[in-house]
């Protein structure tokens, strides 16, 4: 299915119970719904499913020009209303995770779910090749060298990504919520893994400070893909919260 959004075509699934909550499902950055689909199948029988290609993602198309994060949310939004869904249940891993995270903020949620789902910028060691880059841009001219060397030693998600999307990842890398998660009311299930290299633990454990009702379900052994490396361990503990 796919609906006109903000002069974007948006691709979503639609399946489920006709009627009752709805569970929206938004996946990390890089992913398509296919990594959403696994958990969402499990709850068909109960819930009304949704799972959205993000814009720049699978089968959507990519922004006209470099969109926010909260551009990301008045999609979701208006999608959301087109189809008449009011206070849904939120499911968001890394970069649909804090889509979700900043979407709470702003409006009704009945609860809400995030796996490996920063919030603000993580300042890491730069890499040997990363402060060679930065050094090399402050030399006369080189600007434009330093530019084409960015796609042999920038992140994984950077390198594969169009030049548009790019600096909507940019954006988002640098963007703070945490005033934000403060306004979170909904209840929030935090789901990460103890080995997540991508965002760190200890941003888990400061989205539980942050919000006014929020757990955190640890992995251990697990990666940024911990909700989907012991999945059976996520459908029962998604189900006892929802349920709860």
């Amino acid at each position: 299915m796919q609906k006109q959004i903000k002069e974007v075509k948006v691709h979503y699934i639609d399946y489920g119970l006709k009627e009752g909550k709805t569970i929206l499902f938004l996946h990390g950055w890089g992913q398509n719904i296919e990594m959403m689909k696994p958990v969402a199948d499990a709850f068909q029988k109960d819930y009304r499913l949704l799972i959205v290609d993000l814009p720049g993602f699978g089968e959507s198309e990519e922004p006209l020009s470099v969109w926010t994060l909260q551009d990301y949310v008045d999609c979701i939004h208006e999608l959301l209303e087109s189809l008449k869904i009011e206070n849904p249940i939120l499911f968001g891993h890394s970069f649909g995770g804090k889509i979700s995270l900043l979407y709470a903020s702003e409006y009704p949620v009945f609860k809400l779910i995030v796996c490996g789902s920063p919030y603000k910028k993580e300042i890491k060691k730069l890499p040997l090749k990363t402060k060679v880059l930065k050094q090399l841009k402050k030399l006369p001219g080189m600007g434009p060298i330093a530019e084409k060397a960015k796609k042999y030693i920038g992140s994984r998600d950077y390198k594969s990504a169009s030049p548009l999307m790019r600096q909507i990842l940019v954006e988002h890398v640098n963007l703070d919520l945490t005033e934000e998660v403060k306004k979170i009311k909904a209840s929030t299930l935090i789901l990460w893994g103890d080995e997540d290299q991508e965002v760190s633990v200890e941003q888990a454990y400061e989205l539980e400070k942050y919000i006014s009702d929020a757990g955190v379900v640890l992995y251990p052994g697990c990666s940024h893909y911990a909700y989907l490396e012991v999945l059976k361990k996520t459908i029962h503990v998604v189900r006892i919260f929802l349920e709860s």
